[in-house]
């Protein structure tokens, strides 16, 4: 992937009319509705902490973004079956499973304004949880009786794993590159869109070059998305994300802003910045975010998703005109506008 500091159309992304998620929501708002009432369903165990644990997690909010996206492309395919509905659960379970050992490996305490599982009943709890609902999303999977549908799927999870462990590897390690920062987010979090979006290909069983298409826009959505998360960890209303600013430089993640004003700053602020991503050193967050802001780190950024955003939307141009279209170019329009 290559960068660039300034490009006109990716800017007008952000210069146009800020994005109502409901009207994204709107055209499938029924077959939302569905997947909800699935996702309570599959949720049931006969172990009274799973059920607990299950009803916290569908309770704690979250927008539902790989089933939204699945379930927008299936209708841009003119898919008519069932299937869609199922598979948009068993994404749902395998992204919550990735949160809850998330929170582990992060030692995090807040997801969404609230206490996170692992806060609230301990990691071993939130580890054998987030393995059920792996489990439970291939009991799922299995279902559909779909052998490619299979295939994608644990190729998804693969490397989704894969990138929790490059994650892993790159904690505090100040001389993280862009360009595996990159690789990383690929891995670890825009799979998840990429999954979503490949699916609804493989279930209308759309020709290869339309399979393509949005695989390309899943994965540059989900790079967009991450990158904007990069950001609201120096400019968000902690109210609104539901999480603390600078909590990515406290788990001694070097995320792109810090990344950029690394190479753009002079040597004492760089080094500040380095130590402060060796020790996970929250107390450091006023000196480095006043090194982010003056090194443009912050504004590269954002102009950095402006363009995975933009190239998302240029991946649909072999997709028919639709209402579901119209509002996949919405959800990577708003994936840059967002302030939560």
């Amino acid at each position: 992937m290559t960068s660039s500091n300034s490009c006109p159309d990716h800017a007008a992304l952000n210069s146009g009319p800020r994005i109502d998620f409901d009207i994204i929501r709107e055209p499938i708002k029924e077959e939302i509705t569905a997947v909800n009432q699935l996702i309570k369903q599959e949720l049931h165990s006969d172990v009274v902490l799973v059920n607990q644990i299950g009803t916290y997690i569908v309770n704690s909010g979250g927008k539902r973004l790989r089933p939204l996206l699945l379930l927008l492309a299936t209708n841009a395919l003119k898919y008519t079956g069932k299937q869609h509905l199922k598979l948009a659960t068993a994404l749902e379970f395998v992204h919550t499973a990735s949160l809850l050992h998330d929170d582990v490996v992060d030692e995090s305490n807040l997801r969404r304004g609230h206490e996170t599982v692992n806060s609230a009943w301990g990691n071993s709890a939130s580890v054998l949880v987030g393995d059920f609902l792996y489990s439970r999303a291939f009991e799922i999977m299995v279902g559909a009786d779909n052998l490619r549908v299979m295939q994608q799927i644990a190729e998804t999870t693969t490397a989704l794993s894969e990138g929790e462990v490059l994650q892993l590897l790159n904690i505090h390690n100040s001389a993280t590159t862009e360009e595996i920062y990159l690789e990383v987010i690929s891995r670890k979090t825009a799979i998840l869109f990429r999954s979503a979006a490949q699916l609804s290909a493989i279930l209308a069983e759309a020709p290869v070059e339309i399979e393509n298409s949005l695989i390309k826009y899943g994965l540059h959505l989900g790079i967009a998305f991450q990158l904007i998360d990069d950001v609201l960890d120096y400019r968000a209303d902690p109210e609104q994300t539901g999480k603390n600013l600078g909590d990515d430089l406290a788990e001694g993640k070097p995320t792109l802003p810090l990344i950029y004003a690394i190479q753009q700053s002079e040597e004492k602020q760089a080094n500040i910045i380095r130590q402060a991503i060796e020790n996970g050193n929250r107390d450091a967050f006023a000196e480095v975010y006043q090194i982010v802001e003056s090194s443009d780190a912050i504004a590269y950024t954002e102009r950095r998703a402006q363009e995975e955003a933009q190239t998302a939307i240029d991946a649909l141009d072999l997709i028919p005109p639709s209402k579901y279209k119209d509002a996949m170019v919405a959800l990577a329009e708003f994936s840059v506008q967002r302030n939560y």
